[in-house]
């Protein structure tokens, strides 16, 4: 990456935000967090972000500024095209929290406005960059592991009513586009396809228990046909008390490897074993950021360095759109079956 140092804005400073802000506390030598956006409570944005940093309320203050080469849209999912798309058509490199925007087709128009006007688009799906996640797209990049014969991902999490879904717009397709598909699962599931694509949806289900009083699914469960045409499963909830990490198993011709959370076991069928520890949490249950910035950090790391090095960044618009429209056929089946 460029030693340069890389003027940014920060836009939302909302829970959302949190990760984001520990993360460019970390690279403060290479990263100058000049603005942030701040439509409510701009006394507390002070409070979060470093003293140099300004606080506005005005989207077109920011993007006036030259010196502001990218910007980070840390707001509710239902904002992302509106914002994203006048930073881009300033000219300014996006990066945008998951998902990218609350239907399909508004995702594919942020995509598209990023080829448009020719800048770089990033999504913040930053389980890629779990060193865990990473050894494995190693070994099953190399072949060390073999062909994949089957894999299930399973994300068995928890969200109270009281303190999660009961709080204004949550759980609604207005404000966040889906359910624990999109909103919640969606790190694990991209995460899934990155590794072992999908071709096919061959069934689905989805449902909202008696736990909960949403509009949304908080469960959902798929069985897929993978890449090169094995079999998987998909299975995620928010109801499942008291949650616990997300859990990706491959079973392939020369070992079977389990990743639970951050941490990778690999085990050969020759006795071999290797194991990369990791963060055990994940996101799971109220305190919806109650988690290690540390992938946030590698995420940013790769974005900027895309920025000063002309490349694209791991995590592209059409790699977030890729893991919308696995999700978007997941639900319409379901929807299908149920009818």
């Amino acid at each position: 990456m460029s030693t340069k140092t890389l003027g940014i804005a920060l836009l939302g400073v909302g829970p959302g935000s949190e990760p984001h802000l520990q993360s460019l506390a970390t690279l403060a030598d290479s990263v100058d967090l000049r603005w942030a956006l701040a439509r409510s409570n701009p006394d507390k944005a002070r409070a979060a972000v470093p003293p140099s940093t300004r606080v506005t309320a005005d989207l077109q203050e920011i993007l006036a500024d030259p010196l502001v080469e990218a910007v980070i849209v840390a707001t509710p999912a239902y904002t992302h095209l509106e914002i994203a798309a006048a930073a881009l058509a300033a000219g300014k490199h996006t990066l945008v929290e998951k998902p990218l925007d609350v239907t399909l087709a508004r995702a594919e128009e942020l995509v598209g406005r990023a080829t448009a006007h020719g800048v770089h688009l990033g999504v913040v799906l930053q389980h890629r960059f779990r060193p865990g996640a990473q050894r494995l797209k190693q070994l099953l990049d190399s072949g060390a592991l073999g062909a994949v014969q089957s894999a299930v991902l399973q994300v068995p999490w928890w969200r109270s009513q009281e303190g999660y879904y009961a709080k204004a717009g949550r759980g609604t397709l207005a404000r966040d586009g889906g359910g624990v598909l999109l909103t919640q699962a969606i790190h694990a599931i991209d995460l899934f396809r990155s590794l072992v694509r999908v071709r096919a949806v061959v069934a689905s289900q989805i449902a909202t228990t008696a736990i909960h009083t949403m509009e949304t699914e908080d469960f959902a469960s798929a069985l897929l046909t993978l890449g090169n045409g094995a079999p998987g499963v998909l299975v995620a909830t928010t109801a499942m008390y008291p949650g616990r990490a997300e859990v990706l198993e491959l079973v392939c011709r020369h070992a079977t490897a389990t990743l639970e959370g951050g941490t990778l076991r690999v085990q050969y069928h020759d006795g071999r074993s290797e194991a990369v520890e990791g963060e055990a949490k994940s996101g799971s249950g109220d305190s919806i950021m109650d988690f290690s910035p540390d992938a946030h950090i590698a995420l940013h790391r790769d974005f900027f360095g895309a920025v000063a090095e002309g490349r694209p960044p791991t995590v592209t618009g059409e790699e977030a759109l890729a893991t919308h429209r696995l999700i978007e056929q997941i639900v319409r089946q379901g929807k299908e079956r149920a009818a």
